[in-house]
């Protein structure tokens, strides 16, 4: 059989080959689950998780998420070793930048959870803000949040590390293979339908982040799974840039910076895009980052751009995400809907749903993230989203 040959059938069929689909398939093969098979209509990466800003954070105010990312925080902490590869880790830290007494108040509110939980997250002055990142300007702000043990990454080198590892473990990583149905019988999965052929399987875990809902499609599970572009753009050298310089969130606006390479790598949200598969960059959303930069740095306007991209978010009613199994499938699991998170989340949702393949306990109480919270109006609300 060729490499790139499909299996005849398969333990469980993994799909999507982004951070969250190549972390499951690492770690259902270190945990000696046989015939994995991980299904990719791209190349590994290809999809949101090679569009991410690469922040690494565990500053939430929701408690499964902050224990999502603190845990996340400690497999990037340890990549080189587990599962072997350099990922550029700089935990040079998170700086949000509060406007309000509100955001003050909900920040100070989701630090305690933090502290309580054990993370090192604390409030700050405006001028240590300032100190911190001296891009800004501190007009307009009362208050800042600072997370030392966050950072930033390279997105790509992740997935590399766990493709390698999981292939090395035994798992099969096939790409350029679009699954394009799902055999259902009663409430048993039966096989995967693709573009090169029928796998046989009882088991298919979907982690296809933005295109979630058509899979869900395919087994009569719902995923409310609605995809949003977001764009990113990079400047020219900037002479005086700090090592240190953390991940900085003017949270009014959500425009963000952090160092990458010689410039600086910056986004923002842009509240008229509509929600769709748009992968093309667009200039529509430049005047409101022009008018962000203006308020919160303004010394960036006078630098020039490099390039840039549009990546999709996988974005959920209340931005959370969906992490379970089906209620109406047996052995249909699911990790999408990160609603920007995902990619920091991705080394500790490995684990939870390796767990929940297992049927054993995952290392946090993950119920509350289920796709049936929804239909019994339980959804979350996550603060800090960016």
């Amino acid at each position: 059989m060729s490499p790139t040959a499909l299996p005849e059938s398969a333990d469980v069929v993994i799909v999507g080959g982004g951070v969250m689909g190549t972390s499951i398939a690492f770690h259902l093969a270190e945990a000696g689950v046989r015939r994995v098979l991980l299904l990719e209509k791209d190349s590994l990466g290809a999809g949101s998780t090679s569009k991410a800003a690469g922040g690494v954070r565990a500053n939430f105010s929701d408690e499964v998420n902050v224990a999502l990312g603190a845990r996340s925080l400690q497999a990037f902490a340890n990549f080189a070793d587990r599962p072997g590869q350099q990922i550029d880790l700089h935990q040079v830290g998170y700086l949000f930048l509060l406007s309000t007494d509100e955001q003050v108040a909900s920040f100070e509110q989701s630090t305690r959870l933090q502290n309580a939980l054990g993370g090192p997250t604390r409030m700050i002055s405006v001028d240590e803000a300032v100190a911190l990142a001296p891009l800004i300007s501190p007009d307009g702000l009362v208050g800042a949040c600072f997370s030392p043990d966050a950072g930033h990454c390279t997105p790509e080198s992740v997935v590399l590390g766990y493709a390698t590892a999981a292939r090395h473990l035994g798992a099969q990583l096939t790409t350029g293979c679009e699954v394009v149905g799902i055999d259902v019988e009663g409430n048993n999965i039966r096989g995967v339908r693709t573009s090169r052929g029928t796998v046989r399987t009882s088991a298919v875990i979907c982690a296809a982040g933005a295109w979630s809902a058509r899979i869900g499609q395919y087994a009569g599970v719902d995923l409310p799974v609605t995809p949003l572009r977001r764009q990113i753009v990079v400047t020219e050298a900037i002479d005086g840039l700090s090592d240190d310089l953390p991940m900085t969130i003017d949270f009014d606006s959500t425009f963000y910076f952090h160092r990458e390479g010689p410039g600086l790598l910056v986004g923002m949200s842009d509240p008229a895009e509509q929600p769709g598969f748009h992968l093309d960059r667009s200039d529509a959303w430049l005047p409101a980052l022009t008018a962000a930069m203006q308020r919160r740095a303004p010394s960036l306007l006078d630098v020039g751009l490099t390039g840039g991209w549009a990546g999709l978010y996988e974005n959920t009613p209340d931005h959370n995400a969906l992490i379970g199994e089906a209620d109406e499938v047996s052995r249909f699991l699911y990790a999408t809907g990160f609603s920007g998170h995902g990619f920091l989340q991705g080394p500790a949702v490995g684990e939870v749903i390796r767990d929940l393949w297992l049927e054993r306990p995952p290392f946090v109480d993950i119920s509350p993230l289920h796709a049936r919270r929804f239909r019994d109006a339980a959804a979350r609300t996550e603060f800090n989203v960016v």
